[in-house]
């Protein structure tokens, strides 16, 4: 009986112990958008993505514009189609046709790969700069004892934290970890998202 009363003392005594250890662990939010917002890199890769867009834009028009043109023509040439001319006429209607099919593909094609790439160099160019927040996070996470950082960005699309309230706001360390300063706010981004209760 002895031995059963100790092995509950001891049980708990654990669960106790627990207890007290998971109270004591931090826990801290951040506004990731802020950070990335005023990060130079991501400055960079949104001008670097911005022009690659005004570039194969602009490749995709001019296409367009070549398209229009030879449409014009054709609707032109179809106007001089008569009894005469028939054989001659609908041969060249014909092949109009189907450099305007092969334009129309061309066009589409471009349009497909633009979107490709752009999605491609977007990944190349923000997976380190996002590699770079999240160094910078854990950093600052084990310099403060945090169990738990929770992003308050992410509550915005529903994804993390739908209340908090209290607990350390590291996103000016994590700021200041990156060398940005800790006081700077980006020009078009609200402040943090307000406290939801």
């Amino acid at each position: 009986m002895r031995k059963l009363i100790n092995v509950f003392f001891v049980a708990a005594g654990l669960v106790f112990t627990a207890n007290i250890a998971n109270a004591q662990q931090k826990v801290a939010h951040l506004n990731s958008q802020t950070i990335l917002m005023l990060m130079p890199e991501a400055k960079t890769t949104q001008t670097t993505l911005e022009n690659l867009n005004k570039t194969k834009s602009a490749e995709i028009e001019k296409m367009q514009a070549e398209f229009q043109t030879k449409y014009q023509a054709a609707i032109a040439k179809q106007k001089t189609l008569s009894e005469a001319n028939k054989e001659t006429v609908g041969k060249e209607l014909q092949a109009m046709d189907t450099e305007l099919k092969d334009l129309d593909t061309r066009i589409k094609d471009a349009s497909v790969k633009a979107q490709q790439e752009l999605a491609q160099k977007q990944g190349e160019l923000t997976e380190p700069i996002l590699r770079k927040l999240s160094n910078a996070i854990k950093t600052v996470a084990k310099e403060k004892g945090l169990a738990y950082v929770l992003d308050v960005a992410a509550q915005q699309d529903g994804n993390n934290v739908v209340y908090f309230e209290g607990g350390d706001d590291i996103t000016d360390a994590v700021k200041t970890k990156l060398g940005i300063s800790a006081s700077a706010t980006p020009a078009s981004a609200a402040a943090a998202p307000a406290t939801k209760k």
